[in-house]
């Protein structure tokens, strides 16, 4: 099994909001990280989903089938991001993407 590694004070990525809820723990837990790593909050949640996403193997393979059954068009990989979603102020919410 992979190990999720977190660098400290690389923050800086593009961002589309996700809008969620998540436990209290698992909250403070992500804030302890943030301030551990010194990044921001949704720095730690998008790290820890693409951990996740990619140690399924199930659905990595149905990924897999997915961009072949629609060309790659509508399948984009866990680590593309595009000018679009760009976020110029650290604390500022990400633009809704639908």
């Amino acid at each position: 099994m992979s190990k999720l590694k977190i660098e400290h004070r690389a923050s800086r990525i593009s961002l589309v909001l996700l809008k969620t809820n998540i436990e209290d723990t698992i909250a403070e837990d992500i804030d302890l990280m943030a301030a551990w790593s010194d990044n921001d909050r949704r720095y730690i949640v998008n790290e820890l989903l693409r951990f996740a996403l990619a140690q399924e193997d199930g659905f990595q393979r149905y990924k897999a089938s997915a961009a072949k059954t629609t060309g790659g068009t509508k399948v984009a990989s866990s680590s593309a991001r595009t000018a679009q979603d760009t976020i110029t102020r650290p604390d500022a919410p990400a633009p809704v993407r639908s």
